[in-house]
Parts: C-alpha cells; structure tokens; sequence
C-alpha cells in the first residue's frame, strides 16, 4: 500500500474505531515523514533511517527495500527464480547451465539454461515434476557435475541422487546413493568431487565428520577417512584432497566444547562459539595416513583451488585463508571486512579466481561481491571494491567472460502470489550475470554498496570521558547515560502484523486478515492504543531457527542460513556451536559492559517437567499462585547448553512447549520479580500464541495476550517503571499472511519514556530494535547489521508519562477447545466487546466435523508440546490453515481460497517442516 493511501486511511480513521474499543478519548498522531538525521556534536548513528517510511517491496533510487535493513539493486542482469531459496549451485563443465539446490518452494533442483537465460527444469517431489524424486532435502554444498557433464549429483540427507543429464541439459534418470546413518548420526552430506576420470566420487559426509570415496558407478564405499567437524567443501589438487571443517579440529583433552550434532567441538564457553577452524589434507597416494590439518580462520565454508593456490572462506573471522598447495602453508590472509566500523557479519561464503587475475569474493550478509587484485599466494592482494548483489549471494563462477552469482534469498519474500496477501515463505532466489567491469567501475559500485547497506562514518560512537552528557532515554553514544535502566525484551512466536492488528483502522491494516482481534487479544490492542502503533516494522527470519538469531546475534548466521535445505544437524542452534558467532549475544555484550541479566526462558534448549504438569494441572496451579502467593506446585526446569546464558536463566520459567500456558509463566516470573526485582536486561520467550497446544487457537493467543499484560501491568505499577522500557516482538512472522509483506510484523514499545497515542509507520525492523536497546544499555553491536542499524529514537521522549498500564480481563475462555477440562473448572472470562469482532462459537459445525477430525489427527504428530516440543515441526502452510480454521469457527476458508482443505491437501503443504526447513 502507497503511503498516500496510508495517510488517508489514518485520516478517515480519527473518529476514534480503537477508541470505541479500548477507552481512548483522544485521536492518534502520524509521526512526521521525513526520516531524521540523529547527529550530536560530531557523533552520528549508522543511515538504516534513510528508508523513512518506506516499505519492503517498493523500489527507490537505492534499490529495492527488503525486510533486513538494506536495499537490493544487483550489477548486471538478475533472473529472479520463484522456487524458494537456492542453497548451493555450480556450472556444468560446458558453461550452458546452472544446477541449483533449491528450498522451501516444493523443489529440491534447479536447472537453469544461462543460454536462453531462463529456468528450464524443477525437480522434486511434486507429483508433477519429471522426473520425481522421493525428498526435498538438500545439503550445504553441491549438486556437482561430472567431469564429462553427464552426470549430476545432488546432496540430500543420507547420500545423494545421482542424476542423467541429458543433452539439452536437463536431467532425468534418479538414482539413490545411500551412505548410511551411524546411530543418531545421518550423512549429512557436503560437498561431491569426481575423480579426473570420473570413475571415484569424494565426497564429504558432514555429519559423521568423514570423507568417503564413492564408486561412481555403483554408488559403493571404497574408502573412509576421518576429518575434523562438520565437513563440508572439497577440492582435489593432483593427488591431494582438501577438505573444509566448520567445526574445526576434534577436541583434545582440556578442550572446552559444546555439542554440535552429537560431537562435542573446542567452543568458547561464554560465547559457545566454535573456537578452531581447519582444512583437512587427504595424499590420496597414501590412503591409509591419517588425513594433515591446516589450520585457518573460523568457520571455513567454501574452497577453491587455481594456479597453485587453495581460497579457503572462513565465514566467522570474515577473511580469505590462501594456502600455497606445494607447501600446505597458510601464506597469506584476505580481510573481507569493507566498512571500518564493524570487523564481523560480512560473512564471505564463496570465491573465484578470473583469467585476467582478480578474486572475487561473495559477502552473503553484505549482499555484494568483493573483487581483489591477486597475482601469486604470497604477494598480497590488492583491494578494489564492491559490486552490489540480490538477497544474499553464496555461490560464484566464471563462464567465459562472465561472472554468475546466485543468490540465496533473491528478492526476499516476494514470490507473485493469487493469495489474498504474503507470508514469510514467499521465498524467491535469483541467480545474476555480469562481464566484470573497469576497477573504475568497482570503486564507483562500492559506494553504493555502503548505501544500501547503511555503512556510514561515526555509526558506533563511545562516551567521552570528558564530555558528561545528559540522560536521555536513547543515548547518542555508547555509554552514555540513558533514562532507562531495565530493558525488558518479550518474544513472541509468529505473528504478522494483520493478524494481530489488521482490524486497527488507525494503522495500515487489512481487516480480512484480522485473525486476534480486540476481543482476543485485548490487551496488546490497549497497549497499542496507550503507548502507540507501529505499522511498518519486520521481522527478518522465514522461521524460528532464523528468528531468534536474530534477536540474539542480530543476525542469521551463515551456518543456520546454509542449513536451511535439511535442518537435521540442527533447527534452533541454542545446542550447536556451529550457529554461534564468535562476537556473543545480546546476553553477553550486556554481561561485557557490566550489565545484569535475567533470562527467562529465550534461547532455551531443554526442558523436564513431571509427567502430572499437563496444561490443565499448570492452568489450575497458576490460578492458585495468584490467588494464594504460593509457590508452584511443579519443578520444572528449563536450561540452556550455553554457560553464560544458563548462569543467568530462571530454570522455573519454561521455554517453547504449547501445552504450558502463559499465564504460568508469568507467575513464575512474578515470583522471581518480587523477590530478586529486575536485570538491565530482562529476556522473556512467551510461546502460546504459537497455537497448536491442548486448548485452541483463540485461547491460546488470548492466554498469551494475558500475560503480556499481566507482565506489563506489574512493572508499570513497581518502583521500577519509572526507568524502564519493554519491547515486545515476534521471533518471526511466518505463521500468517500480511498485505504489505510477509515479513510485517507487531511490535510493542511500553515505557514511561515512549512517545504515546501516535501511528508510528518509519521503518523498523528486529535489527533496529536489538540496536535501541544496545544504546541504552551500553552494549557494543555485535556485528556489522546492528552497528549499521540506526536506534528508534524516534520512538522515544524526553518528556516522561508515569502512567501506567492495568491489565485487561480476556474475553476468549482460556480453556476453549481442551478435551479434558481442568480440576479447578472451566475459565469463564469477562463478557466480549460487541464493536470487536466476535470470536466464533468452538462448537464444531456438523458439516465440518470429520474434517476437525482429520486437523485433530494431524495436530497430534506435530510435536507442539512437552519437553520434546520444537517450535515450527509442523508445515508451516498446514499449521497456518488449521490454526485460521480453529479462530474461525471451521466456518471460513483460508484467505484467497474458497474452501476448507484436509491437512493433505493444503495449497503450498510441499514447504518442509522443520526437519527439514520450518
């Protein structure tokens, strides 16, 4: 929707809708347009506030807007693939098409022809893609080519499909070569390589920490060797096989380690980040020695091998390792670090080499390629510029005289669509081709580059010791003093802004996709009318893997970003080293700059309960606690595998598992908050609303929504509300549809220091909001995202109000839908508001029953709730259709369809569930 349109909108809106509902008695405000520059006495924020009120999906001078405080506008020619997110591609041998590993758009390969530059073949499960194959898993790296280009190889889970290709290119003939699993342990394979004469494939089997070599004809094993961890990309050099470890070296006796998918890895114990980083020799001569170790930077991704030399990419030390292969000696190192203020989150993950002698390096989170001068390993290269890319590149090559880039997101989100709006799982990809230009050219390219990424000067100032500033509630530096002293960070599960607020006329809503209105949810709806809405902020992750990242590094790192074809090494990397960066969390940056935390189940892993902690017997005891100020009745015990974190977490205070209300939660937060009071930083995982629990969609959401407010109401009448800020965000917003984009989601800024009774439509995103509580608590940014992110400031007063917020009775029955009703009764809530849409009746229509039937069948494999649960097991299109079907009654169609479908049948049910990609 145009701005203009908005305004408008917001002007017809003034009667007062909201008010009607929630008791306001005054109109809302706009905030002014023009985006403001936040500069004070030579120190300036980072230019992400350049977007002022624009929204993903419209294109300016810089480029497209996409939902992860950039813009997009590639060099050359950009063909956009709407068949999900390419993971890893290659050339053929004849330079005429492009073989893409694909997901999260029903497919698992891509055959692009770079002739007619058009996507010629989709393989994968559907029933109609020729030919078939029986998964849409795919690994990191690969499909490969055989030398000759007549056979395709594809990683998936355990072992690959080798393909015919044919002579237009397209392949066909499936065939499985299985590697089995070890125990819990499946292949996981990375990278394919062939033999020169193709008889032998090496292959590197990344999750049992092996390289095998395969019979190419038959698919057997000749040959085993152990490597490092998590292997991943090979390159033969003559008689050598080099192999790069993510995880580095095995762990030695005294080595701290954490767990990565069953193998305890050298891991920094405050961080939990992987702290070596190796590329493992094979003599193919000698195969029964024990493979050499080369030891490089952290987290080493992609190899490749031209005229003497092996380009070795570490993701997380953001450099280039060039070893000399006659020597196996690291002989020089490549910083791929561009913009000053930040030296991490570039995160380089592929490399070329041109006849006319410069390497070019993808920068998957800068969108851009690096292009360097470079001669012999040991002199050192010489650095050009940046050329500008789509939505995370991750492969490169030469074709000729041409560069071909594929990038992994494309467009973001964006796929065309006949529904009746967008979802997170949108997801385009996008492959572009360039002739290399003028170093000229490059260096004129690189400026625009720190444009579209909000690179400026000053971005991360730190307090003069000289220079005593005033409070404020957003401090200009690094250190100043802020009038805030707790910051309170709730996440939530899922949402996007229309579902939660689309029926708020005030703001840039679509009725249609209302799903928890006022009387669901009429807590957030008062806190939005009392402390203001924000209608143009996204959350940046597809799904929970990504989205908690997010908030907790301020970025998705490239490990989770590769792993999204399988996910079966991890989904949530809270237990794998190989997801976190080497620069910490939110957490830890607090911890550095000597702040006090408090965890309240976020970034959890694990978690026991007695097997009498059913949602009814949790429902009844926090009605007691209440009532009573008892104690919980149940020990649970929630933890983290990440020392630091686990340190300063509440084990009381369960993470994700739907069937433990919220309301719960919050008693056990209460009871901590009375007797400890709060953190700096306060951290809280609110999950109910993710649905899919005991009892149904509405009461879910309305349990979750009563605990927000409970939670608001008791630090808004403490001493503490005076200095304190809560933010409430989603993890991400994949769970519905949204009608600007399906990255659109609700955010809550609650304090005394907000800006009330105002439509807040700047663009904001999770980035920005991690960045304004940096600010005000001190805390260095943890990457190039969050340094770039311009603070909400905007957001924020110096004039505070005190008043504070009182929580509203829900209207939705908490105990709706469950099929055993609790010991202490059924909830009987206060009566619904009748200008709010009515929530319908859960009394199943007669007409629709055997088809509850069959949603109740599907439910119950879904692994929403207890300690196993794991937030988005589901497909997410099925959890999407059930939990709108349950908010209205069995009565009304998904958006954009005109009937009810059975779980199997669900339109866009081929997106794979979180073993595979959430």
């Amino acid at each position: 929707m145009q701005v203009t349109r908005h305004r408008r909108r917001v002007e017809e809106a003034r009667t007062g809708f909201l008010a009607r509902r929630v008791g306001r008695r005054k109109p809302l405000v706009v905030t002014g347009v023009t985006a403001l520059a936040l500069t004070a006495a030579g120190a300036a924020f980072a230019s992400t506030d350049q977007f002022g009120h624009d929204q993903v999906g419209q294109v300016t001078r810089d480029g497209q807007v996409i939902s992860s405080d950039q813009y997009i506008a590639p060099y050359g020619d950009r063909l956009v693939l709407n068949s999900g997110k390419i993971m890893s591609s290659s050339v053929s041998p004849d330079g005429t098409h492009l073989a893409a590993s694909v997901t999260d758009g029903g497919a698992a390969l891509s055959i692009v022809d770079l002739k007619t530059w058009k996507e010629q073949q989709l393989v994968g499960t559907a029933a109609t893609s020729n030919p078939k194959i029986a998964s849409n898993s795919v690994g990191q790296e690969g499909p490969t080519y055989s030398p000759d280009g007549k056979q395709l190889w594809l990683g998936q889970t355990d072992g690959y499909t080798r393909f015919t290709v044919n002579d237009d290119g397209s392949v066909s003939a499936p065939t499985t070569v299985a590697i089995p699993a070890d125990g819990p342990r499946h292949a996981l394979v990375g990278e394919p390589v062939f033999a020169p004469d193709g008889s032998t494939v090496y292959a590197a089997v990344n999750g049992q920490n092996r390289v095998v070599a395969l019979d190419a004809a038959t698919g057997a094993i000749k040959q085993s060797w152990n490597v490092g961890n998590a292997p991943r990309d090979l390159a033969l050099v003559g008689g050598k096989l080099y192999v790069s470890n993510e995880g580095g070296r095995p762990a030695k006796p005294g080595d701290t380690t954490i767990n990565s998918y069953n193998t305890q890895v050298p891991a920094d114990p405050k961080t939990a980040a992987t702290t070596t980083g190796t590329v493992s020799v094979i003599d193919l001569a000698k195969p029964d020695a024990a493979p050499a170790g080369i030891t490089v930077g952290l987290h080493p991704t992609a190899l490749y091998a031209k005229k003497g030399a092996l380009f070795v990419t570490n993701t997380a030390t953001n450099d280039v390792s060039v070893i000399d292969t006659a020597k196996d000696k690291v002989v020089q190192t490549i910083s791929t670090k561009p913009w000053p203020e930040a030296s991490v989150g570039y995160e380089p993950d592929a490399v070329t080499l041109t006849g006319d002698g410069r390497l070019l390096v993808t920068l998957g989170r800068a969108n851009a390629v690096a292009v360097y001068r470079y001669s012999t390993p040991q002199e050192p290269v010489s650095y050009v510029g940046l050329l500008p890319t789509d939505y995370f590149p991750s492969e490169i090559a030469t074709v000729g005289d041409q560069v071909v880039v594929s990038n992994t997101r494309g467009v973001d989100a964006r796929r065309p669509t006949t529904k009746a709006g967008r979802g997170t799982h949108d997801t385009t990809a996008s492959v572009q081709h360039f002739t290399l230009p003028s170093d000229r050219v490059i260096r004129s390219q690189t400026s625009k580059v720190f444009r579209q990424n909000g690179w400026t000067r000053g971005a991360v100032e730190k307090a003069n010791a000289k220079h005593h500033a005033k409070p404020v509630p957003v401090p200009v530096r690094l250190g100043d003093p802020s009038t805030i002293k707790h910051v309170f960070l709730i996440v939530k599960e899922n949402r996007t802004y229309d579902q939660l607020f689309g029926d708020v006329p005030e703001g840039n809503g679509d009725p249609a996709l209302a799903e928890f209105g006022a009387n669901v949810t009429p807590n957030q709806h008062a806190m939005a009318e009392q402390f203001g809405l924000y209608d143009n902020t996204y959350d940046i992750g597809t799904n929970s893997a990504e989205g908690h990242n997010w908030l907790m590094q301020a970025d998705d790192p490239e490990y989770t970003e590769s792993s999204a074809g399988e996910y079966a090494r991890s989904y949530d990397t809270e237990d794998d080293a190989l997801g976190h960066q080497r620069t910490g969390f939110l957490w830890t940056g607090a911890q550095d700059a000597g702040r006090s935390v408090r965890d309240f189940g976020e970034f959890h892993q694990f978690l026991t309960k007695p097997a009498d902690a059913s949602w009814q017997n949790l429902y009844c005891d926090a009605k007691n606690m209440r009532s009573t100020g008892a104690d919980t009745a149940y020990n649970l015990v929630s933890s983290s595998p990440i020392p630091s974190l686990n340190s300063v977490s509440v084990p009381g205070f369960a993470k994700f598992d739907t069937s433990v209300p919220d309301i719960y939660r919050a008693e056990i937060w209460k009871k901590d908050f009375a007797k400890n009071g709060p953190s700096n930083l306060n951290m809280f995982w609110l999950s109910s609303d993710h649905t899919g629990g005991p009892a149904n969609s509405p009461a879910q959401v309305a349990d979750n929504d009563l605990a927000t407010g409970r939670i608001v109401d008791t630090i808004s009448h403490s001493t503490y509300w005076k200095d304190s800020a809560i933010f409430v965000v989603e993890d991400d917003s994949q769970a519905g549809l949204d009608h600007v984009d399906g990255h659109r989601a609700p955010i809550q800024i609650i304090s005394p220091w907000a800006k009330r009774g105002t439509v807040d439509s700047r663009y904001y995103s999770q980035i920005t909001m991690i960045r304004t509580i940096e600010q005000i608590l001190g805390v260095h940014p943890m990457n190039q995202k969050d340094s770039a992110a311009t603070p909400m400031a905007t957001a924020f007063t110096k004039k505070p109000d005190y008043t504070p917020f009182t929580a509203l009775p829900n209207r939705v029955p908490l105990t709706d839908g469950l099929k055993t009703p609790p010991a202490c009764g059924v909830d009987t809530p206060a009566a619904q508001d009748p200008t709010a849409a009515a929530v319908p009746s859960t009394e199943v229509p007669a007409a629709q029953r055997e088809l509850a039937a069959q949603w109740a069948g599907w439910k119950a494999k879904q692994r929403l709730t207890g300690p196993h649960a794991v937030p988005d097991f589901a497909n997410p299109a099925q959890m999407n259709h059930f939990t709108w079907y349950e908010t209205h009654g069995w009565s009304r169609p998904y958006p954009g369809e005109k009937k009810l479908y059975a779980p199997k049948d669900v339109p866009g049910a081929f997106i794979p569930s979180a073993e595979n990609d959430g």
